[in-house]
């Protein structure tokens, strides 16, 4: 898509939260200052083991945090959209460290966000390694749009690996909430976004590498299943009920799911696993109560 003006007086700033990721730094560090865009660069760092630090700070310029834990990645992230915040962002780019983009990609992202201000979040069309074939897991989002607006995909939810987020979106819905660890604050982020009238949106004019392989590991796929049930139980745009019927509903459902990849054992053990959470915050809903009020 064409735009008509190009408005280079926007401030951008890119977060990006590390941890143990030497092996990507200098691609997407480079990658970064190749942009046509002008931009800020602000990483948090989640006390990597490794020497992500000591490669990070061979940019000059860039904001290294270093919180001295590992706060994951809704909680890393909050720390350097306050920063940005208080530098002036008009934009925040959060871009994760096995990610890398193209010389267009923050100018393309700018440009869509800046056409449609009821864009709250703005995602670019994401690639494998080779730099040229398509992620067919991040397809599935796109895949599921609900509307188009001026060739932008409007869709319910789309991963946060890249997600351009305008300042005003930021100020209206707020931060990642703090009840997630590391899965489940992106889905959560964009029901909120929803729920307070700004779009999610994904733009094939800007596109990403996502350097990643997805493999089935157990109990990574526990704590994700747990993390999509809470998302659900506090999701501002379904009832209390609504929210407590659908959570019940992905008890069930998801190891449903999985029986094509794992043992008999191992889905009656993740279902008992999923019950005795979903029970938990039935129980003491204190936590579901507040966190839908932050929304």
């Amino acid at each position: 898509m064409q735009y008509k003006n190009y408005p280079l007086d926007k401030k951008v700033f890119v977060i990006i939260v590390t941890y143990n990721g030497s092996r990507w730094i200098h691609k997407n560090m480079k990658a970064l200052e190749g942009s046509s865009y002008p931009l800020e660069i602000i990483v948090v760092d989640n006390n990597s083991a490794d020497n992500t630090v000591e490669l990070l700070k061979k940019y000059p310029g860039t904001h290294i945090l270093q919180p001295g834990n590992n706060l994951g990645f809704g909680k890393g992230n909050n720390l350097g959209i306050a920063l940005a915040l208080e530098k002036g962002a008009d934009y925040i780019f959060l871009l994760n460290q096995d990610a890398w983009v193209f010389e267009d990609t923050i100018k393309s992202l700018i440009l869509g966000m800046e056409a449609n201000a009821r864009l709250g979040i703005l995602s670019p069309f994401h690639y494998y390694a080779d730099e040229t074939t398509p992620d067919t897991s991040f397809a599935t989002y796109l895949s599921r749009r609900t509307a188009d607006a001026d060739g932008i995909a409007i869709v319910p939810f789309v991963n946060a690996a890249a997600w351009m987020l305008s300042r005003k979106c930021v100020e209206t819905v707020g931060y990642f909430e703090p009840l997630f660890g590391h899965y489940g604050e992106d889905r959560n982020y964009c029901d909120r976004v929803r729920y307070h009238k700004f779009l999610v949106g994904i733009t094939k004019d800007a596109k990403i590498v996502h350097d990643r392989i997805i493999t089935r590991n157990f109990e990574k796929d526990v704590v994700q299943s747990r993390y999509k049930i809470l998302s659900t139980l506090i999701d501002p745009n379904r009832s209390i009920a609504g929210a407590y019927a659908g959570a019940l509903r992905e008890v069930f459902g998801l190891p449903k799911y999985f029986r094509s990849y794992y043992s008999t054992n191992q889905v009656r053990k993740m279902l008992g696993k999923l019950i005795s959470f979903y029970s938990a915050y039935i129980l003491n809903p204190s936590q579901i109560i507040s966190a839908r009020k932050r929304a």
